[in-house]
């Protein structure tokens, strides 16, 4: 059966790259938007080259230029589109979803999501919350514009929450000491990049996820903090001080930070307090990625924190 073909928007990034690389490994004809703002990122530049080198097309193309978008659009069969939170720029997809619109051949969107789900986030901390109300302004012009969907989300990045035992302000495990948030009881689903963009591509011609959330929730990665840090003093053979932080010590630490220290906590404050990445039943609306692909063979933490060792 002939693949469908994929364009990826934000190819560069941090799970963009990810996801570029598992489209080409899954056979999927993947075509990457080369946007001018790149500029004199030469980084970025040559990461799009490597791709080419790999099988990738490359094809331009501007949120400032609409026209562009429809063209590259019009190209392939499924769009995915990768905003960083940080960058604040989620509402520039809105003009993705005018040119899948206009174009009026794709069989599958989906937006940048991948974290936790917005529609189940209304509750969420100021200033942060601007993501997923962002998110779920993206949402409903994909539903109004009766455009086919997967929301993937549900995954805490191991990147920046494994290796460093979920502490704040640095990447790599703590030596003497570590932070515990409140009892460090609340789960999280831990989930690496590269499985993330596995389950990502092979959910984009399914028919079971047609219109649906597609969790990231594989049960062996669903883990407490305490878990976490306990998995990591076995591997190092010591145990380290744990210090835990009240919920309200937690929400204070806020004051005084800049914007984006002030979003870091508001969102380790829902994941590790409220445990909102998976404190709720998936219902008719969404599927389980480890439990529709199992043939993904995750990574489980264990083995994740030995390089770190």
């Amino acid at each position: 059966m002939e693949k469908c073909k994929v364009l990826v928007v934000g190819g560069t990034g941090y799970l963009g790259r990810r996801i570029v690389s598992a489209s080409l490994s899954q056979g999927h004809p993947t075509y990457v938007l080369q946007r001018p703002e790149i500029g004199l990122d030469i980084d970025k530049l040559q990461m799009l080259l490597a791709f080419k080198k790999q099988g990738a097309h490359l094809v331009e193309g501007s949120f400032s230029d609409l026209d562009s978008l429809v063209r590259a659009v019009k190209l392939v069969d499924v769009v995915i589109c990768l905003m960083s939170f940080r960058s604040h720029n989620i509402l520039l997809q809105l003009q993705l979803v005018e040119a899948i619109k206009r174009a009026g051949n794709i069989k599958r969107f989906l937006p940048s999501e991948f974290g936790f789900d917005p529609a189940r986030m209304g509750h969420a901390l100021e200033p942060g919350r601007v993501t997923f109300d962002d998110k779920m302004v993206v949402r409903k012009a994909i539903q109004n514009a009766k455009i086919p969907f997967t929301y993937v989300c549900g995954a805490g990045f191991a990147g920046y929450l494994a290796g460093n035992l979920s502490q704040m302000g640095t990447l790599v495990p703590p030596k003497e000491k570590v932070l515990i948030y409140g009892d460090g009881k609340a789960k999280v689903s831990i989930v690496d990049e590269d499985d993330i963009a596995a389950y990502t591509i092979k959910t984009i011609d399914d028919p079971l996820t047609l219109n649906k959330t597609l969790y990231l929730r594989p049960p062996e990665n669903e883990l407490s903090q305490k878990q976490l840090v306990e998995m990591w003093e076995n591997l190092i053979g010591k145990k380290i001080e744990h210090i835990s932080i009240s919920e309200e010590d937690f929400l204070a630490s806020m004051k005084g930070m800049d914007y984006a220290g002030q979003v870091g906590v508001g969102h380790f404050y829902h994941m590790f307090y409220e445990g909102a990445l998976t404190n709720f039943e998936i219902g008719e609306e969404g599927e389980e990625a480890s439990k529709l692909y199992p043939e993904v063979k995750y990574t489980r933490m264990n083995e994740y924190l030995k390089i770190y060792a």
